[in-house]
């Protein structure tokens, strides 16, 4: 099997030039700024009609991965409309107070998400044990996890990573994610890792009445599709 390369995106803009760059699958989000959150229903039928299979994030707000009953409500229900836009799997997580899995709301999301596609996001940077963790994904269906091993980018956290994915002995995908660009994906490729996340996004300066109001930033990250681009032929 290839390596499959999964770009993060939260436009319509940035979805296309994933496709231009040849990106293998998408993960859909808003606000990456933010770290990503649910996309809007509206992007997620566009999404479904890209020609790649499109995970979408699906988390309610910013800040840490600890959900009210409310806000579990909310995932379900976003799961729901990820599966009617035709998606082919969604991305989850949740935690305790304390760091580690919140079983019970992740069981609920899993099977609402029956059938689609999983990914356990990096709130499994969180976990005080992350080797119970990867046991609690493999039992609760996950199809891989995207981590940085617990450190800011992946290639610090490369002999972490590298654990994580001897421990997993093929039950699961462990898919290293933060700061993957040309000059840190080939030794994670290296190591034999068959999946990789990027955002391959670059900085854009803004300006005008838009920013001066407060409506965008004087700084945004826009995906590149020359920096997919980049980061394929590092790999090859």
């Amino acid at each position: 099997m290839g390596l499959i390369l999964e770009v993060c995106v939260d436009s319509w803009e940035g979805l296309a030039q994933a496709v231009a760059g040849g990106a293998d699958r998408i993960e859909l989000c808003s606000a990456l700024a933010l770290g990503g959150l649910t996309p809007s229903v509206g992007l997620m039928a566009q999404a479904a009609a890209c020609g790649l299979p499109v995970m979408a994030m699906i988390r309610p707000r910013a800040g840490d991965f600890r959900f009210a009953e409310p806000e579990a409500r909310v995932m379900e229900r976003d799961i729901a409309a990820a599966r009617d836009a035709g998606l082919a799997g969604v991305v989850l997580g949740a935690s305790r107070a304390d760091g580690r899995l919140d079983i019970p709301i992740l069981t609920r999301l899993v099977a609402a998400a029956r059938g689609m596609d999983l990914t356990l996001h990096r709130c499994f940077d969180l976990c005080p044990d992350r080797a119970q963790a990867l046991e609690q994904a493999v039992a609760l269906g996950f199809r891989r996890i995207l981590t940085s091993g617990g450190r800011v980018t992946a290639a610090e956290g490369q002999a972490e990573l590298a654990r994580l994915r001897r421990q997993a002995a093929g039950r699961i995908a462990i898919m290293p994610g933060a700061g993957v660009g040309p000059d840190s994906a080939p030794a994670l490729a290296a190591l034999g890792f068959v999946e990789l996340h990027g955002s391959c996004a670059e900085d854009a300066p803004q300006s005008g009445p838009a920013v001066e109001l407060g409506f965008a930033p004087a700084m945004a990250r826009r995906t590149s599709a020359a920096r997919i681009r980049a980061l394929r032929a590092a790999l090859d």
